[in-house]
């Protein structure tokens, strides 16, 4: 971990000032709460689902096309694959999750939560982890992985744990 963390922040000129913030939109609060939330107390989960968020970029509302006929939806972009378990999960229909995926930013934080503790469990790894949230894919796993270190890096500094 230490190896990509110093290849990210090589890779991504930290150069910004301690006077510049970013704009706080409503959402943006929000969706704050509802990560803070999603993390029960947990402070390296709550990074993890920053991390997670700021590689998708998604918002509440997003529903985003992709080129294999399912969508990414909400803040942490959980694909629309995920439906199906999700639905099955919580007893409930899945245009319903569906629907809460997209628009409940406090539902999306959950289920990224559960999307991402679930690789944990069954890889073991946290970097596994964060790779089996975006893709079954290996060589897709590392690359979102090395992603995903650079923007916890850029929220939270060099020692981000």
């Amino acid at each position: 971990m230490l190896i990509i963390l110093v290849a990210a922040s090589t890779l991504a000129g930290f150069g910004t000032t301690a006077s510049a913030k970013p704009r706080v939109t409503p959402q943006e609060a929000e969706l704050a709460t509802c990560i803070r939330k999603a993390s029960k107390g947990r402070a390296w989960l709550e990074r993890t689902l920053w991390g997670l968020r700021d590689q998708e970029g998604g918002w509440i509302g997003a529903a985003v096309a992709n080129s294999n006929g399912t969508h990414d939806l909400g803040p942490l972009q959980i694909n629309s694959w995920w439906v199906p378990k999700i639905a099955k999960l919580v007893g409930r229909p899945e245009v319903h999750v569906r629907s809460w995926l997209q628009n409940d930013a406090c539902f999306n934080a959950e289920a990224a939560r559960w999307i991402f503790l679930s690789g944990l469990a069954a890889t073991g790894d946290y970097w596994k982890a964060i790779g089996v949230y975006h893709s079954p894919t290996g060589w897709r796993q590392a690359r979102y992985a090395n992603s995903v270190a650079v923007h916890l890096q850029r929220r939270f500094g060099r020692s981000i744990w």
